[in-house]
C-alpha cells in the first residue's frame, strides 16, 4: 500500500494551507466590495447536466471524472463552477436579478498534469447574471486589476469576443460547420505560431486559403486601439467588435488590457466578451484567472423560454499561490506554519498555565500551550519550528510576583509584565 494521495491531487500542510487562506481572504474581500455574494453548491453533479451540449462541451467531458451512486445514477465531479451556477439558476428562474454571486471551492479534471495545474484545484469565481451591458464586462476588468493590483503582481488582461472570431472566420470563408473547432485551433497562435495553426486548421478540413485568409486578418499589430479599428473594417457590422468599442470606452488608460483577436477560451459556452490574464511580473506560463460572456447557458437548460445573459471571470488559486511562494523564497520571507501567536510555556504551573491561555484567547489572541509538560528549553525549539512569534513562560517565581514573561521568538528578547499588559502587547 502506497500512503499518498492520488495523481494529480495533493495535501496541504499549514504553511501552504495559510498561504492558500490568505489569498482566498483578499479575494473574498475584493469580491464583496464589488457587491457579490456567497453560493456554494454541491461538488457532484448530476452527468446530464454537466454533459449537457451547451455546457462546457466534449473537450473537457474527456477530463471529467463520472460515477454511478448505489441507485445507479449517472453523477460526475464538477469541473468548473459555472455550470453549477447555471443550473442553480435554472431551479430558480425569478431570483432578483442582476444576481451577482461569488463561489470559492475544489474542482476536478482527469488533465495533464504540469506546473502550476493539477486534477484538484481550486476556482474562485465572480459571476453577474441578468444583465447584458459593456458596463459589466468592464467591471469584471477592474475587479481583477484591483485583485492583482493587491496581490502586488503585474498582469495583462488579454480581451476578444467569441462571435467576433465567428464573423471574422465567416469573412475568411471557414463555413459555419467547421468555425467551432477552428476557433479552438486559432487560440494556440501565440503558442505554436502561423505555422503550426496554419497547418491544423488544415487538417481540420478548412481550405488553405481561409486559412490564409484567416490568419492575416488575426495578425493585426499596433495598440489596442489600432488593432480594433484594423478588425472592425474587415466586419463592420460585427456585434461582437460593436461590444469591444462600448467596452474599452470603460477602460480609457489601461495598456495591461490588451485586445487579442485570437482569443477564443476552450469552453464551448462562451458567446461574447472573453478574458484571459496573464502575469507579467513575475512571469507565468498560464493564465491566473480567466473568463467571459455565457449568455445562453441558464436559458437552454430551461428550455429557451427566456435569455439569462451572464458574464464572469474565475481565479485560480494554484498558480496564484504558486507564484506567491516563489516570489517569498525569493525575498527570503519566512512561511506561516502556524496560526499560533502566543505560546504559553509554564514551568510546573499546569492549572494556571491553562487560565492564562483562556485569558488570552477570550482578547482575541490565538494561543496555545504546553499539554506535555515539557521543559522550557523544550517548549521554545517547538515554537520556534512552528514560527510562531511570542512565548509567554510562567514559572513559579513570575507567578509570585503576579507576573509573566513575554519573549520575543525572532529577537530574543524578554519582558516581565503583568498579564494585562501581555494583552495589550499581544492585541
Amino acid at each position: 500500500m502506497k500512503l499518498q494521495p492520488p495523481r494529480g491531487m495533493r495535501d496541504f500542510p499549514p504553511e501552504e494551507k495559510l498561504l492558500r487562506d490568505e489569498v482566498i481572504a483578499l479575494l473574498k474581500d475584493v469580491f464583496e466590495r464589488y457587491g457579490f455574494s456567497p453560493l456554494e453548491t454541491p461538488v457532484v453533479e448530476r452527468w446530464e447536466v454537466l454533459a449537457a451540449k451547451y455546457a462546457g462541451g466534449e473537450e473537457i467531458l474527456k477530463e471529467t471524472f463520472r460515477l454511478k451512486d448505489r441507485g445507479g445514477r449517472e453523477l460526475a465531479l464538477r469541473y468548473e463552477l459555472t455550470t453549477p451556477l447555471a443550473r442553480f439558476i435554472g431551479m430558480h428562474p425569478t431570483i432578483k436579478r442582476p444576481f451577482k454571486r461569488y463561489q470559492i471551492g475544489p474542482v476536478f479534471r482527469d488533465g495533464p498534469i504540469k506546473t502550476g495545474r493539477y486534477r484538484e484545484f481550486y476556482q474562485c469565481d465572480v459571476d453577474t447574471v441578468g444583465v447584458h451591458s459593456p458596463l459589466a464586462d468592464a467591471e469584471f476588468v477592474l475587479l481583477a486589476l484591483d485583485v492583482f493590483d493587491r496581490l502586488g503582481f503585474q498582469i495583462e488582461i488579454r480581451v476578444n469576443h467569441r462571435q467576433l472570431l465567428k464573423d471574422l472566420a465567416t469573412v475568411a470563408g471557414v463555413p459555419p460547420e467547421l468555425q467551432d473547432t477552428a476557433i479552438l485551433t486559432v487560440d494556440k497562435l501565440e503558442k505554436i505560431g502561423r505555422e503550426g495553426v496554419r497547418q491544423e486548421l488544415i487538417e481540420k478540413g478548412v481550405a488553405p486559403e481561409s486559412a490564409d485568409r484567416w490568419l492575416d486578418i488575426l495578425s493585426v499589430e499596433g495598440s489596442t486601439p489600432e488593432a480594433l479599428e484594423a478588425i472592425r473594417r474587415e466586419v463592420p457590422e460585427s456585434e461582437g467588435i460593436r461590444e469591444l468599442l462600448a467596452m474599452f470606452e470603460h477602460l480609457p488608460g489601461r495598456p495591461e488590457v490588451r485586445f487579442v483577436p485570437s482569443l477564443a477560451r476552450g469552453l464551448a459556452y462562451y458567446t461574447g466578451v472573453i478574458y484571459e490574464v496573464y502575469s507579467v511580473d513575475p512571469p507565468f506560463d498560464s493564465s491566473v484567472a480567466a473568463g467571459g460572456r455565457w449568455d445562453d447557458l441558464i436559458g437552454n437548460f430551461l428550455g429557451g423560454r427566456e435569455k439569462y445573459p451572464a458574464v464572469g471571470l474565475s481565479f485560480g488559486l494554484e498558480p496564484i499561490t504558486e507564484l506567491l511562494k516563489g516570489r517569498r523564497d525569493q525575498e527570503g520571507t519566512p512561511r506561516r506554519r502556524s496560526v499560533t501567536r502566543v505560546y504559553v510555556a509554564p514551568i510546573a504551573l499546569q492549572k494556571e498555565a491553562l487560565k492564562v491561555a483562556q485569558t488570552l484567547r477570550a482578547a482575541g489572541i490565538p494561543t496555545d500551550l504546553d499539554l506535555a509538560g515539557k521543559g522550557i528549553s523544550e517548549n521554545l525549539r517547538y515554537a520556534n519550528a512552528y514560527g510562531i512569534p511570542y512565548v509567554l513562560i510562567l514559572g513559579p517565581e513570575e507567578h509570585r510576583q503576579g507576573k509573566v514573561k513575554l519573549r520575543d521568538m525572532q529577537t530574543g528578547e524578554e519582558e516581565l509584565l503583568t498579564l494585562d499588559e501581555a494583552v495589550e502587547r499581544l492585541t
